[in-house]
């Protein structure tokens, strides 16, 4: 069995290579891109296809009926903010208030 502190070390790990590559569940069950707004969907082949996480990193992006993410993993918005504040700021995040820290100050 794994420990999940240790999954968790490893999205993250995914996460810093890749955190332009992040986009956030819409209420109609889309997802959009987090820094440049652009409708994006799980690749139905995805083993999250029809879990919903409400923020994922992926790593490539697939164009065919529509424009498919590919590679993608559950993360925590407060983890944009650990491993990329150069990229992230709060604000990126608003639909995430309850699970994001008041400030990086």
């Amino acid at each position: 069995s794994s420990n999940q502190n240790d999954v968790d070390g490893i999205r993250k790990s995914v996460l810093a290579g890749f955190f332009y590559h992040t986009a956030r569940l819409r209420k109609d069950g889309s997802y959009v891109t987090v820094k440049h707004p652009h409708t994006v969907e799980i690749h139905p082949q995805s083993a999250l296809f029809g879990q919903n996480p409400k923020l994922v990193c992926y790593h490539e992006l697939v164009l065919t009926t529509k424009e498919y993410m590919r590679q993608v993993l559950e993360i925590r918005p407060e983890w944009l903010l650990e491993v990329a504040p150069h990229y992230y700021q709060s604000k990126d995040l608003d639909g995430f208030k309850g699970k994001m820290p008041k400030s990086r100050g």
